[in-house]
C-alpha cells in the first residue's frame, strides 16, 4: 500500500484478533456483568415508594454503576465487531461472531426495558434518590428520561419478547438490505477501462466532471436498483410494519412521537425547524438553476446535483487532505488539531473504497480505549474531504466527553445534537479555505461545494421527512409496492425541489440504498441532520461573532450534549430554537451564500 492510498483502521489495541483470548475473556466478562446486573435488577425490582429513601438510592446508585459497566464493554465490543462487518462484508468469521454477540446483548435490551420500568414504577420518589450524593444523583437527567420514557413500554414479557424476536425480524431485515448494497458490483467502463465496482463507487461518481460518466452512472444505479427492488421493499415492510406494530402496542401517538422523544425535542420544535425549511426552498432552487445556467442547461437533471462547477477538477491524495483538515482545525482551535492529528497517527480512519465496504461514512466510539474510528469512502474529491473533516468532528466531540468522563448513559446524544460538532468542523474547514481563494473559479468551486452540501440536508432531507411520513401512513393499511415506493418518492422529491429541477429526471429509487430507513430502532433518520446542520450553523455564526472567545463554552456544550435536552443546552448560548426565526437566522447564512455564489457565477 502506497503513501497515498487512503488508509485502513486498526482495532488491535481494542483486541489482538477475533480468535484471541482477550476477545474470549470480554465476552465472558459481559456475561457475567450481565448476570450482575440480573441480580441487583431482580432485588430492586422488589422495592417501591414505600420502601424508603435511603433503599431506594442504594439500589439506584448500584444499578446504575453495573449497568454503565456493562455498556461499556458492550459498546466496545459491538464496535470491535463493526470494524470488521462494516468494511468487509464477506468476513463470515466476523459475520458469525457479531450474531452470536447481538444473541448476547439480547439480554441487556430486556435489562434495560426493566431498569427504564423499575424506575418509573419509583418516579415519585425520583427528586429525593438523585439528591443524596452518589451515581443516580449524577445522573438524574437519565434516570428522569427513564422514568418519562417508561410510559411507553409494554409488559416486561411483551418487551422481552419484542427483543428477541428483533433479531430475526427487523434486524434481519436491515442486515439483508446492508448485505445487498455492500456486495452487489456491477461492471462499468471509466477512462477507457471496465472494472467491476462496488456501488458505493458507483454511486460517488455523481460528482464526476464529464456529464457522459455521471449520466451514464445515473442509468447504471436505475438499472440495479430496479434489479433489487423487491427484496429491499420487502426489507422496508418488514421494518416499518414492525415500528407500526410496536408503536401501538407502547400506546405511542406515531412513529414520529418516538422520534422526537429519541432527539430530546417536542413537535413544537419540529414544527419550527420545518416551516423554516419549506421557507428556503425558493431560495435553494435559485441556486439550482443558477448551477443550471453554468452548466448551460434550462434545468438540472439529477445526475447534475452534484456536478462540479468552477475549478473542480483537483483530487486530493490522503495525505493532502489530511494536511488541508488539520491546518484549519489548527486556525479554530489547538486541541482540535492535536486531536485530529492523533486519529491520522494512530490509524483510527479507513478511508479506501474497496468491494465489501459499506458506502456512506460514520465516526463509532470505541469507549473501552477512549478512541474513535471514522469510516469514508475517499475518492480524493473536496467532498470526501469535507466527510472527513465532519466524521472528525463526531470523533472531536467523542474525545470531549470522554475527557468531561462521561458515563455511557450520559454519553448518549440525540442525534439533533450529535452533529454539533461534525457540522462545526466541516464548516470551518470550508469557511476557511473560501477566505483564501485567488479566482473566481476557485471561489466558485468552493461554495459549490457547501450549497450541494447544504440543499442535501435542507432540501434532500425534506424530501426524506415526507417520503417517510407517507410511507409510515400508509403502511398502517397495507403493505406497499416496490412501484408505489418509487411513487412516493418521486412526490416528495418534486414537493422538496420544485422547479429546481428538471421533474423527468428524478431518483425514484434514492428508498433501496439509503440505510437510514432501514433500521427499527431509529425511525425518521432525517429532520436530526437538518437540525444538526443549522444548529451548528448558528454556532458558527456566534463564534464568527466572538472568536476565540467562544471556544471554551463550545467545548463545554460538547461534554454536555448528553446531560439535557436541546432546548435546555441551546438556551445557554441564548437560543430559543421553538420559534423558526433562529432557525431562519441560520438559513439566511445560508441564502448569502447563494447570493455569493450566483453574483461570482456571473463572472465566468
Amino acid at each position: 500500500m502506497s503513501a497515498h492510498t487512503p488508509p485502513r483502521w486498526d482495532l488491535s489495541n481494542v483486541y489482538p484478533s477475533l480468535q484471541s483470548h482477550e476477545y474470549a475473556a470480554a465476552i465472558r466478562d459481559l456475561e457475567a456483568q450481565i448476570q450482575a446486573v440480573e441480580a441487583l435488577l431482580a432485588q430492586a425490582e422488589t422495592l417501591d415508594v414505600s420502601s424508603g429513601i435511603d433503599a431506594l438510592a442504594t439500589a439506584a446508585n448500584r444499578l446504575v454503576d453495573a449497568y454503565n459497566s456493562a455498556l461499556l464493554l458492550r459498546n466496545t465490543i459491538e464496535a470491535y465487531l463493526y470494524s470488521f462487518t462494516s468494511t468487509d462484508t464477506f468476513n463470515t468469521e466476523a459475520a458469525r461472531k457479531m450474531s452470536e454477540f447481538e444473541l448476547l446483548t439480547v439480554d441487556m435490551s430486556k435489562q434495560e426495558t426493566r431498569l427504564r420500568a423499575w424506575v418509573g414504577k419509583i418516579a415519585p420518589a425520583l427528586p429525593e434518590v438523585t439528591a443524596l450524593p452518589g451515581p443516580a444523583e449524577e445522573h438524574a437527567f437519565q434516570l428522569a428520561e427513564m422514568a418519562q420514557l417508561s410510559k411507553y413500554l409494554m409488559s416486561q414479557a411483551e418487551e422481552a419478547l419484542a427483543a428477541e424476536l428483533n433479531l430475526s425480524g427487523a434486524n434481519a431485515w436491515t442486515k439483508l438490505h446492508s448485505t445487498v448494497i455492500s456486495q452487489t458490483t456491477v461492471e462499468f467502463e471509466l477512462d477507457g477501462k471496465v472494472e467491476r465496482r462496488p456501488m458505493p463507487a458507483i454511486i460517488n461518481l455523481r460528482s464526476h466532471p464529464d456529464e457522459s460518466v455521471r449520466r451514464r452512472a445515473y442509468d447504471t444505479e436505475m438499472q440495479v436498483w430496479h434489479s433489487l427492488r423487491e427484496p429491499l421493499a420487502a426489507a422496508m415492510n418488514g421494518i416499518k410494519g414492525t415500528v407500526i406494530t410496536l408503536n401501538k402496542h407502547r400506546r405511542r401517538e406515531d412513529a414520529l412521537h418516538s422520534a422526537l422523544d429519541a432527539n430530546r425535542i417536542d413537535r413544537q420544535t419540529l414544527d419550527a425547524l420545518l416551516t423554516a425549511m419549506r421557507g428556503s426552498l425558493p431560495s435553494f432552487r435559485r441556486y439550482f438553476q443558477a448551477k443550471a445556467r453554468i452548466l448551460g442547461k434550462e434545468k438540472l437533471a439529477w445526475w447534475d446535483l452534484f456536478a462540479p462547477v468552477g475549478k473542480s477538477d483537483r483530487r486530493y491524495t490522503f495525505p493532502e487532505a489530511r494536511d488541508l483538515v488539520l491546518e484549519n482545525f489548527a486556525r479554530f482551535s489547538p486541541e482540535l488539531a492535536q486531536f485530529a492529528s492523533r486519529t491520522f497517527n494512530g490509524s483510527w480512519i479507513d478511508a479506501e473504497m474497496r468491494s465489501g465496504k459499506v458506502g456512506g461514512a460514520f465516526c463509532m466510539s470505541v469507549p473501552g480505549v477512549k478512541e474513535s474510528r471514522v469510516m469514508l469512502n475517499f475518492d480524493g474529491s473536496f467532498d470526501t474531504v469535507s466527510t472527513l473533516a465532519h466524521e472528525l468532528g463526531h470523533a472531536f466531540h467523542d474525545s470531549r466527553q470522554f475527557k468531561a468522563g462521561r458515563s455511557e448513559l450520559q454519553r448518549r446524544d440525540p442525534m439533533t445534537l450529535a452533529e454539533t460538532s461534525s457540522i462545526m468542523c466541516e464548516t470551518i474547514v470550508a469557511e476557511a479555505i473560501l477566505g483564501q481563494v485567488t479566482s473566481p473559479a476557485e471561489e466558485l468551486a468552493i461554495l459549490e461545494s457547501q450549497l450541494n452540501g447544504d440543499s442535501q440536508v435542507v432540501v434532500d432531507i425534506y424530501s426524506r421527512y415526507l417520503f417517510e411520513k407517507e410511507v409510515f401512513d400508509r403502511r398502517q393499511k397495507a403493505e406497499l409496492s416496490a412501484d408505489e415506493l418509487c411513487e412516493i418518492m418521486e412526490r416528495a422529491q418534486k414537493e422538496a425541489y420544485g422547479d429546481g429541477l428538471d421533474p423527468r429526471y428524478l431518483h425514484k429509487y434514492m428508498w433501496t440504498w439509503k440505510p437510514h430507513y432501514y433500521s427499527e430502532g431509529l425511525s425518521f433518520y432525517n429532520f436530526p441532520y437538518a437540525f444538526g446542520l443549522l444548529f451548528g450553523t448558528g454556532l458558527y455564526a456566534i463564534y464568527q461573532q466572538r472568536g476565540a472567545a467562544f471556544v471554551p463554552d463550545y467545548l463545554q456544550l460538547l461534554a454536555a450534549t448528553g446531560m439535557g435536552r436541546a432546548a435546555e443546552l441551546a438556551a445557554r448560548f441564548n437560543i430559543d430554537i421553538r420559534t423558526p426565526d433562529f432557525w431562519r437566522g441560520s438559513l439566511a447564512i445560508i441564502d448569502e451564500r447563494i447570493d455569493r455564489y450566483q453574483k461570482v457565477a456571473s463572472k465566468i
